[in-house]
């Protein structure tokens, strides 16, 4: 009895523990599959005990959310579902009601109030009784309406959610975190809790309605159907809904998980409710669970296979994550190979070590995982070096969790920014080599420095075979790479990405210095800093730049790949020297307003974003528009010009 309450108290710790590393700092020390399989065992343990700590999971709904929102109190407790892996609960659950069956969403609750037809505000669930206050976050989720028809108190509780396809594209840009966000679920908690809602507004969240809470004086006809068809009617995006019974739960359950796998919105099981909206009611609630309603867990298909390696794969963040790779098994329909292990502490957690059987199944029917490990023969061969750059390695210690790091400041899966710099369009102008494409070619060791980008074809055959790629990408790629050894002193000295050098800087200083290599490699502070527009900074990162060998290297090597023609600089083309231009609209003489900028740069000019007391010009083809930098410009008496009239102003 004692060994098992300390079991008891062992869990009710572990799994607090897990919960809180993935909820407040978007951490995972478990699978998913590991967390359900002991809380079962803790709920087992519970009820053969009769004894339930305060602390338990099984009791507590979720944990405060760490923040500086405000945070208010609900009107009514947002309870946790009972959730069961058996269709047959579900048919003991209906018995002879109607119910309504639908994704459960995996995202962030949200309990929105609409008075007198206008958002008035949303909070966020935090733990079931007090949540935040994220209403200015709410006003920009990519489909919420902030005005609806209906005029009463409306209050209803939905889920924030990011779709797959948003997940990896935003989580490719995202530099400010330790290690990219595991899952979407995390990137929405951490986008729809951001203290500035510009951010939220670019991470495309979008809100699906679930539960109608309150709406006086609509008649629902007592179904929660009706009440979802009619949130519908007033502009909202429901969560997928169909009508069911114990009759026809099975087929429900099966439609539901055969169409997984397409959809879009992250999910992590099924919910069902009863229809009759006073039965259900009339039910209450334990103190946890609501009783009208029922959560489906998904039973995992589970496989077994062998771990052939662990993959060690570095990010521009230092962070290098282990990746399981195994004999591939057929799992939901697919072959699988891979799954990431996020850490070390998940590795160790597991016991794991190559050649182990392990069981794998993909969490939600989507992302592969390692359930369990049946052979546990211990972590071991942990890389001393970084497998990109072969720099130390170092395991840090942070929120109870192990992750390995690489300590090289220059290693090449941290330049990742530097390389997407070099080959972008007002730089090197190479086309596909998207962020992505550049960082799986980095970490497969086709590029080390910039010159490497000018000889992938040593890689041609491993490039074709690459997910994404082919044939035609290929060639596309090596005739692009083939133009690019066409560009100017201006060109190549922008794409090195030197702190504080951007392309205007780079032109007025290859000017100055009449395109000579040999002028550029040894220039003074004193030397750039006596050029009209530079100053001193400027001048100082520059030579800073040129006095690391390995810089004025790569740039001597660099020269051997391109081809700069000879470029005059005639004083008198300086017609624009000390004028400041902003461009805004569409254009027609030009290909784009990057070429009509070249242009005024070129005869001394220079191009500013916003509209200020120090702009010379407006070049607007809409000169007569009603947009922000028109109105500016004429409150500020400064010419709005057309291009046409920029054309003649630039041949005078």
């Amino acid at each position: 009895m004692e060994e098992k309450k300390k079991r008891m108290r062992e869990l009710v710790e572990f799994l607090n523990r897990a919960r809180r590393a993935y909820e407040q700092e978007d951490t995972e020390i478990i699978s998913n599959y590991e967390y359900d399989r002991l809380y079962d065992e803790l709920q087992s343990l519970e009820k053969e005990l009769g004894t339930t700590l305060a602390s338990s999971p099984t009791v507590n709904v979720g944990y405060e959310v760490l923040s500086e929102l405000p945070k208010e109190r609900h009107e009514r407790p947002m309870l946790s579902l009972d959730k069961t892996k058996d269709v047959e609960r579900l048919k003991e659950f209906l018995g002879d009601q109607k119910a309504m069956i639908s994704w459960k969403l995996d995202g962030l609750t949200i309990v929105l109030t609409y008075r007198e037809g206008e958002l008035q505000k949303a909070v966020t669930r935090g733990n079931g009784e007090v949540g935040e206050v994220i209403t200015n976050n709410a006003r920009v989720f990519r489909n919420l309406p902030c005005r609806i028809p209906y005029q009463g108190e409306l209050i209803i509780r939905g889920e924030a959610v990011i779709s797959y396809r948003d997940f990896e594209k935003i989580n490719e840009e995202i530099e400010d975190v330790d290690a990219r966000y595991k899952n979407p679920r995390n990137l929405c908690s951490g986008s729809v809790r951001q203290l500035n809602n510009e951010i939220t507004a670019k991470r495309n969240v979008k809100f699906y309605a679930f539960t109608l809470v309150r709406a006086e004086g609509v008649n629902f006809h007592n179904s929660r159907l009706y009440q979802m068809k009619w949130l519908s009617e007033q502009g909202f995006d429901v969560v997928e809904n169909h009508p069911v019974t114990a009759g026809t739960i099975e087929e429900e359950v099966q439609w539901f998980a055969q169409h997984i796998e397409k959809n879009e919105i992250p999910s992590d099981g099924l919910v069902l409710v009863y229809d009759d909206i006073a039965y259900g009611e009339s039910l209450g609630t334990t103190a946890k669970f609501p009783r009208d309603s029922f959560a489906f867990k998904w039973a995992d298909e589970i496989r077994e296979t062998t771990l052939l390696e662990i993959e060690w794969s570095p990010s521009r963040t230092g962070l290098i994550n282990p990746v399981a790779v195994f004999a591939p098994v057929e799992l939901e329909g697919t072959t699988v190979s891979r799954a990431s292990v996020h850490n070390i502490s998940i590795m160790e957690e597991l016991e794991l070590g190559v050649g182990d059987r392990i069981e794998v199944y993909k969490a939600n029917m989507i992302i592969p995982q390692i359930a369990r490990n049946l052979t546990r023969s211990g972590v071991r061969d942990i890389p001393e070096v970084c497998p990109v750059c072969g720099g130390k390695t170092k395991i840090h210690m942070e929120n109870d969790t192990k992750t390995l790091y690489c300590t090289n400041p220059q290693c090449q899966a941290k330049h990742v920014k530097s390389f997407t710099l070099f080959v972008s369009r007002d730089a090197m102008n190479i086309e596909g080599l998207s962020e992505a494409t550049l960082e799986k070619f980095i970490l497969h060791g086709y590029i080390k420095d910039f010159t490497d980008i000018f000889h992938l074809d040593r890689y041609e055959e491993p490039i074709k075979n690459m997910e994404g790629f082919g044939e035609k990408s290929y060639i596309n790629l090596q005739n692009s790479i083939e133009n690019a050894r066409n560009t100017t002193m201006p060109r190549l000295i922008y794409a090195l990405g030197i702190p504080n050098v951007g392309a205007a800087n780079a032109k007025v200083i290859c000017r100055a210095l009449n395109q000579d290599p040999q002028r550029i490699l040894n220039a003074t502070v004193e030397e750039l800093s006596a050029i009209s527009g530079v100053g001193g900074v400027i001048a100082g990162t520059f030579v800073e730049y040129f006095s690391d060998e390995g810089h004025r290297d790569v740039f001597r090597r660099l020269l051997d790949e391109v081809r700069i023609p000879e470029e005059e600089s005639r004083p008198d083309e300086q017609i624009f020297s000390g004028m400041n231009f902003v461009i805004t609209g569409s254009v027609n003489h030009f290909s784009n307003r990057s070429e009509v900028k070249e242009e005024i740069e070129k005869r001394g000019g220079k191009v500013t974003g916003s509209v200020t007391s120090k702009t010379n010009y407006l070049i607007n083809n809409d000169t007569a528009s009603a947009s922000s930098k028109n109105r500016k410009a004429k409150e500020m008496g400064i010419p709005i010009i057309s291009e046409d009239e920029f054309l003649e102003l630039m041949n005078k």
